[in-house]
C-alpha cells in the first residue's frame, strides 16, 4: 500500500501540468503579507465619488450619416431603454412584432444587420474635474461620441468602452451619441465545421453569446447597449479592484490585495477596511493602515482572522452567509481631496479539487470537488443565456435561480456558447448556495480563429468583476472543443493565475476526464442508454422536449392551433431546438411516441416531457450512487433563451417542465431511489438494487425506513419490501435489492413507489414507469381515480377520493404558473389519501392526475 502511494505522488494531475504549461508570474493572494488584527466595530468610508447613472430614456435612429446625427438629425427617433436592446426598442415602440411569436423572429432579424444611433443628453457640474465614462457593456460594435468629440470604437460585448473625459465634460447638458454597428455576419467556409452549414458564423469575428446565431433555439443575432452606462468623477487616488481570499475557512483566515492607482499625486495617506455581515446578524470589523509609497501605483497585500467565521455552503450543505467589504483610501496631500472608494460582497470558503481514488491522471483533471474541506458530490445542470434579447431583468434571474435552488441543484455550468454572467445573476447564486462554472464565450474550436485581443480584454475585465464572488468555483477555457490546446485557451489558464489563483481552471468542457453524451436523442438510442451512462464527471447529457401547453399556445398564431401533423413550414416546426428543423422534430416525434401515440398536438406535447423526464432523472441517481467514482453530473439544461422546443426542464415564462420535477426528487439531498438496467423489463423478471442518499449526513443518529412498491396496470400493489437501519454513516449506500418475477413484470405499465420515511419528517416520494413501450398510451390507460380539493388560507388539500391510487397528481395555477410553483407536482397520492401543499397567494384551479379523466 505504502509503495503504491509513493508511485502515485509521481504522477502528475492534468491540472498540474496545465500549470507548468501556462507559466504565470504569480498570483495575487502569494508572497509575502502585510499581517494585521481586526478591531470591533465600523470605520467611516467618506467622500465617495460622484456617479451619474445615464441609464433609463435613449433616442434610437437607424442609420443615417455621421455628420447628420453629430448635428442633431434625430427626427426619426423612437425611445429606447438602456439597459436594453435594439430589438425591444423596436417592439415596445410597435415597430416589428413579438419576435416570440409565430415566425416573426425572421422579421426582426433584418434588424440585426442595420447600424443604429443611440443618443442620450445628460448634466454634468463639475466641468474641469477628472472623469471616466463606462459602458458596462455593448453588443458588439459600437464608436462613441461626446459633445461632438469622437472618443473611439470598441468590439467585443462584454464590457467597455471606458473613456477619460473630464476635459470633454461641460458644466450644464452633455451630449453622447453612440453608434451601433450591424452584428457581424460571416458565411460559414468549407474550411469551417460542417456542424455551422448553412449558418451566419458571425460570432467567430468578436465576443458576444452565440447562441442567437442559429444554431440553438434562434438566428436575433442581438444588438444594444446591455450594461449600465455611467460618469463617475476619478478620485486623485483610486481603489482598484479589491480582492479577498480564504486561505483557511475554519480559522476565517482570509488574505485581501488591494491596488492604489494615481495619476499625479504620490500615494501617501490612510487606507481604512471595513468588514461586516451581509445577510446575517453579526459583528463588524475594521482596520486601517497608514501608506507612506511614493509611487503612483502600489499594491498592497494583507492577512487577517475573522472571528467567529461563518463559512459558505453549497446549497444543501449548509449556510450562505456572506460578508460586505468595504474599502477606502483618504490621500495625505491636502483637506478637501476626495477619497476612492471600493465595495464588494464575499463568502468564506476554499475551493479545490482532489483526484478520484484511482488517484491523479496525466488525461484528467482532479474531479472531486472539496468545499471547505469536506469532498461532495456535485448536483449540477447547464445555465444558458437569460434572454434572446438582453432583457436581463433582476427578477427573471431570481425566478430561475430560485427554481434551481429548490430543486436542489448545487451547480450551474454558464457554458461557453453563452456569457460571462451579469452581476445580478452571481449576486443571487451568493445567496441561495449555487456554484458556478464560468466558461468563457468560445465553442468548437472557435478559439482557434476567434481575436485574441478581444477575448483577452473579455477574460481580464471579467475575471476582476466575478473573482470575489463565492459562488464561483471554476474559471473555464469553452464549450466542446476537440483540441482546447491553443494559444488563447493557455491565455486565458494563465490569467486564472496571474488575477485570480483561488479556483481551478479547465479548459474546456468536456475535456480531461469528463463526458457529454447525445446519443440519446441525437443519436436517436433507446431510452435504456441512459440508464448505464456513467463517467467521473458528465457536464452534459439530456433531451429536447416541448414547453407546457400553455407556453405552445402562446407562441403559436391563431391560425396555427388546429393543425396536426405540425405542417413542415409552420411555428411548431420553426421553434424546435436547432440546426436542421425538420430532422430535430423527427427526434421529437421518435422518443414522443414511446409514451403516446402522437395523435394531437397535446398527446406529442406531453410524450417529449415524459421522455426527457425517464431519459434524465435515472441517469442522475446511476450517478449519485456511484460516489466517489462519479464526483458529479449536470444535465442540459435548466433553461431558455427564447420560448421554443429545447433541453430546458423549465421554459422561457419561468414555468418548469415535468422533468424538472422529477429531477427535483433525484437530487433531494435525502432520497432513495431504485436503479434500473432497463425501461423494459417485459415477463422477464427484476432484481435491482435500492440506494439511499444523504449528503448533508442527516441520518447518522437517526432511524430511517425505505419501502419499494410495485403496482400493475390495474393499480393493484403486487410487491412490497422494506428495508429498515437505525443510521446511516456514509453518504451513498445500498440498502437492499428488490425483486420481482416474471410474472409480476408482465405488465404494461409497471409502477414503482419509493418512500422514505425518518421520524418526525413527512415521508418523501418518488415512482418510476417501466414497460411503457409495449403499449405507448399505458400511463393513461390506468384505472380512474377522482380528486376533491379544497382551499384553506395559503394552502391546500388535495384528495384522493377513489380506492386506486392517482398517479402524477398536479395542481394547477393559470397564468401564475409564471412566478409560482408549488413544491411538489406530478406526486403519487394514494387511494383515500390526502395531501396539503402550500400554495401561498397564487391563483389555484385545480389538480389533475394521469388517470383522472
Amino acid at each position: 500500500m505504502e509503495a503504491k502511494s509513493a508511485q502515485s505522488t509521481k504522477i502528475k494531475s492534468m491540472d498540474q501540468i496545465d500549470r507548468e504549461r501556462f507559466a504565470p508570474a504569480s498570483t495575487p493572494l502569494e508572497g509575502e503579507a502585510i499581517v494585521v488584527e481586526l478591531s470591533q466595530g465600523d470605520r467611516k468610508h467618506s467622500g465617495r465619488a460622484e456617479k451619474l447613472s445615464l441609464d433609463g430614456a435613449w433616442e434610437l435612429a437607424m442609420e443615417g450619416t455621421e455628420a447628420e446625427r453629430l448635428h442633431r438629425a434625430w427626427a426619426d427617433a423612437i425611445a429606447a431603454e438602456v439597459p436594453g436592446s435594439v430589438h425591444t426598442a423596436l417592439l415596445d415602440a410597435g415597430v416589428i412584432p413579438d419576435p416570440y411569436v409565430g415566425q416573426n423572429d425572421k422579421i426582426a432579424k433584418s434588424y440585426s444587420f442595420k447600424t443604429w444611433w443611440l443618443r442620450k443628453t445628460f448634466e454634468w457640474n463639475e466641468a474641469g474635474e477628472r472623469a471616466r465614462l463606462s459602458f458596462g457593456g455593448v453588443c458588439d460594435s459600437c464608436a462613441v461620441w461626446l459633445n461632438g468629440k469622437h472618443l473611439g470604437g470598441h468590439k467585443g460585448m462584454f464590457g467597455g468602452p471606458d473613456f477619460d473625459v473630464g476635459d470633454l465634460l461641460r458644466t450644464g447638458v452633455n451630449e453622447l451619441v453612440v453608434r451601433l454597428d450591424p452584428a457581424p455576419y460571416l458565411e460559414r467556409t468549407t474550411e469551417m465545421n460542417d456542424f455551422f452549414n448553412g449558418m451566419n458564423v458571425g460570432w467567430l469575428t468578436t465576443a458576444v453569446f452565440n447562441n442567437v446565431y442559429g444554431w440553438h433555439y434562434i438566428d436575433l443575432p442581438a444588438l444594444g447597449i446591455w450594461r449600465s452606462v455611467t460618469v463617475r468623477r476619478i478620485p486623485d487616488i483610486e481603489v482598484a479592484n479589491p480582492f479577498i481570499g480564504t486561505l483557511d475557512a475554519s480559522r476565517g483566515r482570509m488574505r485581501l490585495k488591494i491596488d492604489l492607482k494615481s495619476e499625479k499625486l504620490p500615494i501617501q495617506g490612510k487606507l481604512s477596511v471595513t468588514i461586516a455581515p451581509d445577510n446575517f446578524a453579526g459583528e463588524t470589523y475594521n482596520f486601517a493602515y497608514a501608506v507612506s509609497e511614493y509611487d503612483t501605483e502600489t499594491a498592497l497585500l494583507f492577512e487577517f482572522d475573522i472571528p467567529a467565521p461563518r463559512l459558505w455552503w453549497p446549497n444543501g450543505l449548509g449556510e450562505h452567509p456572506l460578508y460586505r467589504l468595504d474599502v477606502s483610501f483618504s490621500p495625505a496631500s491636502g483637506s478637501g481631496i476626495e477619497a476612492g472608494t471600493s465595495s464588494s460582497v464575499f463568502g468564506i470558503r476554499t475551493i479545490e479539487m482532489r483526484p478520484t481514488a484511482e488517484g491523479p491522471r496525466e488525461d484528467w483533471y482532479n474531479w472531486v470537488f472539496v468545499v471547505n474541506g469536506k469532498p461532495l458530490f456535485v448536483k449540477g445542470a447547464n445555465w444558458c443565456t437569460l434572454d434572446a434579447l438582453m432583457r436581463f431583468e433582476r427578477e427573471r434571474y431570481d425566478r430561475f435561480l430560485t427554481l434551481a435552488e429548490e430543486s436542489h441543484i448545487q451547480l450551474l455550468r454558464a457554458w461557453g456558447s453563452g456569457m460571462p454572467e451579469t452581476d445580478d445573476f452571481y449576486e443571487l447564486a451568493d445567496r441561495k448556495g449555487i456554484m458556478v462554472i464560468q466558461e468563457w464565450p468560445t465553442a468548437w474550436d472557435s478559439d482557434r480563429v476567434q481575436p485574441y485581443d478581444i477575448l483577452e480584454e473579455t477574460a481580464v475585465r471579467n475575471t476582476l468583476r466575478l473573482r470575489n464572488h463565492p459562488s464561483l468555483v471554476m474559471w473555464g477555457g469553452g464549450n466542446e472543443s476537440a483540441d482546447p490546446t491553443g494559444p488563447v485557451i493557455d491565455m486565458f489558464g494563465r490569467l486564472s493565475w496571474e488575477l485570480d489563483g483561488t479556483r481551478p481552471f479547465h479548459r474546456g468542457e468536456a475535456w480531461g476526464g469528463s463526458r457529454h453524451n447525445y446519443e440519446v436523442y441525437w443519436g436517436k438510442k433507446p431510452l435504456d442508454r441512459n440508464l448505464s451512462l456513467a463517467w467521473p464527471f458528465i457536464g452534459e447529457f439530456g433531451l429536447a422536449s416541448m414547453p407546457n401547453m400553455e407556453t405552445v399556445m402562446r407562441y403559436l398564431p391563431e391560425n396555427e392551433r388546429d393543425f396536426w401533423p405540425a405542417p413542415e413550414d409552420g411555428t411548431l416546426i420553426h421553434r424546435t431546438p436547432v440546426f436542421n428543423l425538420k430532422w430535430c422534430m423527427d427526434k421529437l416525434l421518435f422518443y414522443s411516441s414511446a409514451f403516446t401515440g402522437n395523435e394531437s398536438i397535446e398527446a406529442f406535447v406531453t410524450g417529449t416531457q415524459l421522455a426527457q423526464a425517464t431519459g434524465v432523472r435515472h441517469t442522475l441517481e446511476l450517478a449519485r450512487s456511484r460516489w466517489p467514482e462519479s464526483t458529479g453530473i449536470a444535465f442540459y439544461k435548466l433553461n431558455d433563451n427564447n420560448p421554443a422546443a429545447s433541453w430546458s426542464t423549465v421554459d422561457w415564462h419561468g414555468i418548469p417542465k415535468l422533468a424538472y420535477y422529477f429531477i427535483k426528487d433525484a437530487y433531494e439531498p435525502l432520497h432513495a431511489a431504485v436503479l434500473f438496467e432497463t425501461f423494459s423489463p417485459g415477463g422477464d423478471g427484476l432484481s435491482v438494487p435500492v440506494y439511499l442518499f444523504d449528503d448533508a449526513g442527516a441520518l447518522r443518529d437517526a432511524a430511517w425506513e425505505v419501502t419499494i412498491r410495485a403496482f400493475n396496470n390495474q393499480l393493484a400493489e403486487i410487491a412490497r419490501s422494506v428495508y429498515k437501519e437505525s443510521n446511516a454513516s456514509e453518504a451513498v449506500q445500498r440498502v437492499g435489492t428488490f425483486e420481482l418475477s416474471g410474472e409480476q413484470t408482465d405488465t404494461c405499465p409497471l409502477l414503482i413507489v419509493t418512500e422514505l420515511r425518518t421520524p418526525g419528517s413527512p415521508a418523501k416520494r418518488s415512482f418510476s414507469w417501466l414497460n411503457f413501450e409495449q403499449d405507448n398510451g399505458c400511463l393513461f390507460k390506468l384505472p380512474e381515480a377522482r380528486l376533491t380539493w379544497r382551499v384553506d388560507g395559503d394552502r391546500v388539500e388535495i384528495v384522493n377520493a377513489s380506492e386506486v391510487p392517482a398517479v402524477a397528481v398536479r395542481l394547477a395555477f393559470g397564468d401564475d404558473e409564471e412566478k409560482f410553483s408549488p413544491a411538489e407536482q406530478y406526486f403519487w397520492l394514494d387511494g383515500g389519501e390526502k395531501k396539503s401543499v402550500w400554495i401561498g397567494d397564487a391563483a389555484f384551479q385545480g389538480a389533475t392526475a394521469w388517470n383522472t379523466r
